[in-house]
């Protein structure tokens, strides 16, 4: 299969969906982030503070993925029907047949729930089974101990560290974690979660 580069397309999982991310979107996402601003630790940008911070934030992802530079998706679980967070690919290069997961964050009250653990699969099987790439991968913060832990439940290979890797936006050094899955890894993963195992 030809690798092909991500669309804006809806995504639809049991637990969640991933829609392309809108301005309608800033209300609910404002209230998702106000639930605690201490996750945006692990994201390049300082909490939104009101709404019009969100709908800033929110224009300048949409203008980096009309660039061409990401796509992005907002997360939004069943059982609310609310947008509750995003997450994106990006460094996006057909190419090299590889891709980013990053951008993401999520309302705590999800982290670690099925809902956490299919934005990460969707987006996986996404870039996997309709776009051809041969590489998914994440540069992860490594004190972001639920996304690791999310990532690596759905079959995530920790790859190593980058010491030192780039400033958080509070200053402090941060220390980045690898992690990849690779086409030939993704069948075995794709049979676990259809099993079920992973949300065990």
């Amino acid at each position: 299969m030809a690798v092909r580069f991500p669309a804006s397309v809806t995504i639809d999982g049991r637990y969640a969906r991933l829609v392309p991310l809108s301005p309608l979107h800033v209300p609910a996402l404002f209230a998702a982030a106000r639930a605690d601003e201490g996750m945006w630790r692990w994201l390049s940008t300082t909490p939104p503070g009101s709404p019009g911070e969100m709908a800033s934030l929110v224009e300048q992802r949409l203008a980096q993925a009309a660039a061409g530079e990401s796509v992005v998706f907002a997360v939004v679980p069943h059982t609310t029907e609310r947008p509750s967070g995003w997450a994106a690919y990006i460094d996006i290069s057909v190419v090299d047949e590889r891709v980013d997961i990053g951008w993401s964050w999520l309302d705590p009250a999800l982290w670690g729930s099925p809902v956490h653990l299919e934005t990460h699969f969707m987006l996986v099987y996404y870039a996997f089974e309709d776009l051809g790439f041969g590489r998914v991968q994440w540069r992860l913060d490594d004190l972001d101990v639920a996304t690791q832990d999310a990532v690596s439940r759905i079959g995530g290979i920790r790859e190593g560290v980058l010491r030192r890797h780039c400033r958080r936006i509070d200053g402090s050094w941060r220390d980045t974690v690898y992690y990849s899955l690779v086409a030939t890894e993704w069948p075995a993963v794709r049979e676990r979660w259809m099993a079920g195992w992973i949300l065990e």
